[in-house]
């Protein structure tokens, strides 16, 4: 019977020893750490996470461990924070410290984000919105203080104010059977709003026209705002808006959308994908502001979204996807790979490029913020989950 007790003793301590090395490996501890810290003015969730763990996506197991803060999702400058689970102290308490600000700290900071979150926007259609088609004094283009005559806003009535909005991109998806990865366009449109011709997509769109084609959706850029001064009235078939506010030039073809005073979401807080997609489904379809590539606190935009499960805060980790390459060893250094069939390539890694959070969604498109890299994030980039090791 003692053997038998000293046996299970020395499981049980085996077993417990294990999971606190476990749990403390999968924390990812940063070595040096203080007992406490204090938030201070400008802290975010990301810097604190990332300056005591080495995965800031796992933020909440900082959080959970201090009781004394009564909303994990609020943290103000001047509270304390004890860090003394990192070591597994046991029984260290802390007490609230002196709030010295009324607003909360956010996940990352906002002045990256709120141009974005303001000026972009991703829907499905746009043809049957309100339009411009044209400017007083017949100019090609209208800035603040002047006016723009609009089409399709028959029961507009003065006083009501509109968002000035521009279509400039189109995000499509192409699934392949059978190859490695789906391709994934994003196409420029004139004033109109129309597909404008890319030589170098020519031949993918004759072999893969439209229909074979899903719209993820288009990118709409915020121009300017207005308000309606007179409807159409007198058997004038426009409606004359007053453009009111600093921005982009105002041109014929431009859109219009009620002005919605707070569309969009300012607290994020960061973590791992809800729902696992499958391998080459989540890419990276654009670097705003940019041509093709960028790098931390560069904005993205990305071919997932709330049908796939993301949601504000969705941290991934960025792949450049590894090549197809001919063995030249075993075909010969004289080799056209143009000749080598794709199954007959040696597939190479894909290699590590950052991490990037997802802080607005729509049904099929996101964009988020590349919060750390090693490498540029260029388009067509894969998207995992933030441990993926490969």
């Amino acid at each position: 019977m003692v053997e038998r007790l000293s046996r299970s003793l020395r499981t049980a301590c085996a077993v417990s020893l294990l999971t606190v090395a476990t749990i403390a490996a999968a924390q990812g501890v940063r070595g040096d750490h203080p007992d406490t810290y204090v938030v201070k003015r400008g802290d975010t969730l990301w810097d604190i996470a990332g300056r005591f763990l080495q995965r800031p996506w796992l933020w909440p197991e900082i959080w959970q461990a201090n009781p004394q803060i009564q909303n994990p999702h609020l943290i103000y400058p001047g509270d304390v924070i004890s860090l003394a689970y990192l070591d597994r102290v046991a029984g260290a308490t802390v007490q609230p410290g002196p709030r010295q600000d009324a607003a909360p700290i956010d996940a990352i900071p906002l002045s990256d984000i709120e141009p974005f979150l303001r000026d972009l926007q991703v829907v499905d259609e746009f043809e049957q919105l309100p339009y411009v088609v044209g400017m007083e004094d017949d100019r090609l283009r209208a800035v603040d203080g002047q006016v723009a005559y609009v089409r399709g806003l028959a029961q507009a009535q003065p006083g009501e104010r509109y968002t000035v909005v521009r279509p400039t991109t189109r995000y499509t998806h192409l699934e392949r059977a059978g190859l490695c990865c789906d391709l994934f366009h994003s196409d420029d449109l004139d004033f109109r709003g129309r597909r404008t011709l890319d030589f170098q997509q020519y031949w993918t769109n004759v072999t893969f026209p439209d229909k074979g084609q899903e719209l993820l959706g288009y990118e709409m850029v915020r121009v300017g705002a207005g308000t309606v001064t007179r409807g159409e009235v007198g058997g004038i078939q426009v409606s004359t808006l007053l453009l009111d506010e600093e921005g982009h030039e105002v041109r014929i073809g431009d859109r219009l959308v009620p002005v919605n005073a707070q569309p969009y979401d300012l607290q994020f807080f960061p973590h791992a994908p809800r729902v696992q997609t499958d391998y080459g489904r989540a890419r990276v379809l654009a670097v705003a502001d940019m041509l093709t590539s960028g790098g931390p606190r560069d904005v993205i935009a990305i071919s997932v979204g709330r049908r796939e499960g993301i949601d504000n805060g969705t941290v991934f980790s960025l792949w450049r996807e590894g090549q197809s390459t001919m063995d030249r060893v075993e075909k010969g250094p004289d080799r056209d790979p143009q000749t080598v069939f794709f199954e007959n390539k040696v597939r190479l890694p894909d290699e590590f490029a950052g991490h990037a959070m997802v802080f607005r969604t729509y049904d099929r498109v996101s964009y988020a913020l590349v919060m750390d890299s090693i490498k540029p994030t260029r388009v067509g980039y894969h998207l995992k989950h933030p441990d993926a090791p490969y």
